[in-house]
């Protein structure tokens, strides 16, 4: 391991709580003002945007830290070089990447901020590099995969999350 990953690996989970925070910070009073309109524009994401609308910060806070937990158990597994450790740690930047995107998609969508927007466009130049050193790392068939392999892993364990958080905030 060198230096310069070692650096990335922390550096992540700067960005994660940098863009996380704004998301905590913005989204229930965001969803409020906005949901209503949001639901009438895209009916089809209606249960998703309900469900937001519906979550309290202190819940969606506490499903951001399950995640931050999650991100720093397997930071100390990467640079502790655990089996797969390389692997999952990229799976993992990757769908967090994807993330970033949709984000800027969202905000194009609705034609206006959206919670984690900002933090986003700020993070991209450190997605790109973090992407770069993945690509430079595995094939493209690994890449795919763990691409794949990542995006369900997160989504889940987001579903798993927000479960968890508004578990708790009641």
């Amino acid at each position: 391991m060198t230096i310069t990953s070692t650096v990335l690996y922390i550096l992540f989970i700067l960005a994660f709580i940098v863009h996380d925070g704004e998301e905590i910070a913005m989204v229930h009073r965001w969803m409020l003002a906005h949901g209503d309109a949001l639901c009438e524009k895209h009916p089809r994401f209606r249960r998703v945007l309900n469900h937001m609308r519906q979550m309290s910060t202190q819940a969606f806070a506490i499903a951001v830290l399950e995640e931050l937990i999650m991100l720093v158990a397997i930071t100390v597994y990467v640079i502790w070089g655990g089996p797969y450790a390389k692997e999952i740690w990229s799976a993992v930047f990757m769908a967090f990447s994807i993330h970033l995107i949709i984000h800027i998609g969202q905000a194009i969508v609705v034609r206006g901020y959206v919670p984690g927007l900002a933090t986003s466009v700020l993070l991209l130049p450190f997605a790109y590099l973090g992407m770069q050193a993945i690509c430079n790392a595995f094939s493209m068939m690994q890449l795919l995969l763990l691409g794949a392999v990542g995006l369900i892993v997160i989504a889940a364990n987001l579903a798993f999350a927000h479960w968890l958080g508004n578990k708790i905030a009641k």
